[in-house]
């Protein structure tokens, strides 16, 4: 990781171990379907005040190191 991941946490005894904000019942994959249904980064902080600008920007760069170590193979159809 490039990167200081400092905001994403991995607790068994919080959502399942799903890695999260800041321990938070909020899940890094919830940001990233918040972000992927258009809702703009202050739309966000808005809906979810206990957030942080940061907490997003680290929620994207985690998904991009996790994705970035998997090799999925795609058939075509």
């Amino acid at each position: 990781m490039s990167g200081d991941l400092d905001r994403i946490t991995i607790n068994p005894q919080v959502c399942l171990g799903q890695p999260t904000i800041r321990g938070m019942r909020i899940t890094v994959a919830f940001v990233l379907k918040l972000l992927a249904s258009q809702l703009s980064v202050q739309d966000i902080l808005a809906s979810y005040p206990e957030l942080e600008e940061e907490d997003i920007r680290q929620a994207l760069e985690y998904a991009a190191w996790v994705v970035s170590d998997r090799i999925v193979s795609i058939t075509s159809a």
